[in-house]
């Protein structure tokens, strides 16, 4: 009987240790990245569109499995209507005519796929032919607040002046269902200033669910939030050339359990990173009486694939002033420096608080958490050296501090649970 209660102590024991650790980086008991990834779709075979999809979807309209169509384009659902789509489907945006999706203001996607019968967007080139931006993207225009003055705004991608606009009151706004849904070479550059994401959310309101989503081969940002407020979990950001999230106009957004892979030869030479947020593009344009962007990510894995320090991949984290951004159980792997804050932000600790980095691991990065204004890196590194902020340093090879984190076959970027240095024993 006694060693009975002892094995449940032990047990017990066991299990506290466990939870007091907080696993960093993604989790999960199985792999979720397992089935409905796909990180080689340029070796994909598709099949050839059977049906063409263009203008404007004014009613209910579902998309079927037997059929692949091509997106020609901007089309736009309207009218409140919803656009179903089942899983399995494959849609392939038109590089001719930068084949591009838009939910307007009130109506809504319903794409939801599931871990064996992906929904799929893609290119419509052939195998040896496709490559980032080869289309436009999709855009979700929805009600939810931002904190641009007047509350309502327009996005700068020549979009039909009378559907494009967002914002509103209602942070619960729903705009349907993304999930196990992939977005494969989107993002085509319109011009300098006119760039497409792979998924932009304008205005987006949390009753949106985006879950299980991967973009892969985006020529801009893979997952652009302009104001909004939505919780986003199980994302999947793969060798985008700009940043894998960005964020903007007084976004609150709780992102959990997600993942940027980043390729050292797949960024830009204006500075890409993992994570860029901001309260607002132009001071001007922004109501200051309204919330600013507020970004609480969890259990997050941030990556570079190439480990000697090659290529163009800088900083992963990139957060300028006036923002709020908390960063907590995660993996930061391959980046210089791990962290760049805009140059005010080292100026006192009022503005550092804004900013959490907590229970962290930081391995293989040249530099921690640095200031654009070099003079500020003595009053950031003291305030982050506080034992309580839990970031540990490592160098370590990716494939000791992941379980198989090999982008060829079926990668599994969980922390490896037999490295004792990276989970903290």
């Amino acid at each position: 009987m006694k060693a009975k209660i002892r094995i449940t102590i032990i047990a017990l024991l066991g299990t506290l240790l466990l939870q007091a650790q907080q696993p960093k980086g993604i989790i999960g008991n199985n792999n979720w990245m397992n089935n409905w990834t796909n990180f080689k779709p340029a070796n994909t075979e598709y099949n050839e569109a059977t049906n063409i999809i263009a203008g404007t979807i004014d009613k209910d309209t579902k998309l079927t499995k037997r059929n692949t169509y091509q997106l020609v384009g901007v089309v736009y659902v309207t009218n409140n209507a919803v656009l179903t789509i089942e899983p399995g489907t494959v849609i392939r945006g038109d590089d001719k005519s930068c084949g591009t999706l838009v939910i307007t203001n009130g109506s809504k996607i319903m794409a939801e796929g599931s871990e064996t019968d992906p929904i799929v967007f893609t290119s419509n080139k052939e195998i040896s032919e496709r490559k980032p931006g080869d289309w436009g993207g999709i855009i979700i225009l929805g009600k939810a607040p931002i904190n641009t003055i007047g509350g309502i705004h327009t996005l700068p991608f020549d979009l039909e002046p009378l559907l494009n606009h967002y914002g509103g009151q209602d942070a619960e706004d729903n705009s349907g269902i993304l999930k196990y849904v992939r977005i494969e070479y989107s993002g085509r550059k319109l011009s300098a200033a006119k760039e497409l994401n792979g998924l932009s959310l304008a205005g987006v309101g949390r009753k949106t669910v985006l879950n299980s989503i991967q973009i892969s081969f985006s020529n801009d940002d893979s997952f652009e939030c302009y104001g909004g407020d939505l919780n986003m979990n199980n994302l999947v950001s793969y060798r985008t050339t700009d940043d894998d999230f960005d964020f903007t106009q007084g976004a609150q957004i709780n992102i959990s359990n997600s993942i940027a892979i980043r390729h050292p030869f797949s960024s830009d030479v204006s500075g890409s990173r993992c994570f860029e947020v901001d309260s607002y593009d132009k001071i001007g344009n922004t109501d200051m009486s309204k919330k600013l962007t507020k970004i609480n990510a969890n259990n997050i894995t941030l990556v570079n694939l190439e480990e000697n320090n090659q290529g163009l991949v800088r900083e992963s984290v990139y957060v300028r002033e006036d923002t709020f951004f908390n960063l907590t159980n995660s993996i930061i792997s391959g980046f210089t420096p791990f962290a760049l804050l805009e140059g005010n932000i080292g100026n006192g600790e009022v503005n550092l608080a804004k900013i959490t980095f907590k229970n962290l691991i930081v391995n293989n990065c040249n530099g921690g958490i640095t200031s654009e204004a070099g003079g500020a890196n003595s009053v950031i590194e003291k305030f982050y050296s506080n034992p309580s902020f839990e970031i540990g340093f490592t160098k370590i090879k990716n494939s000791e501090l992941f379980t198989m984190p090999n982008i060829k076959g079926n990668p599994d970027f969980r922390i490896n649970q037999n490295n004792t240095i990276a989970i903290g024993n």
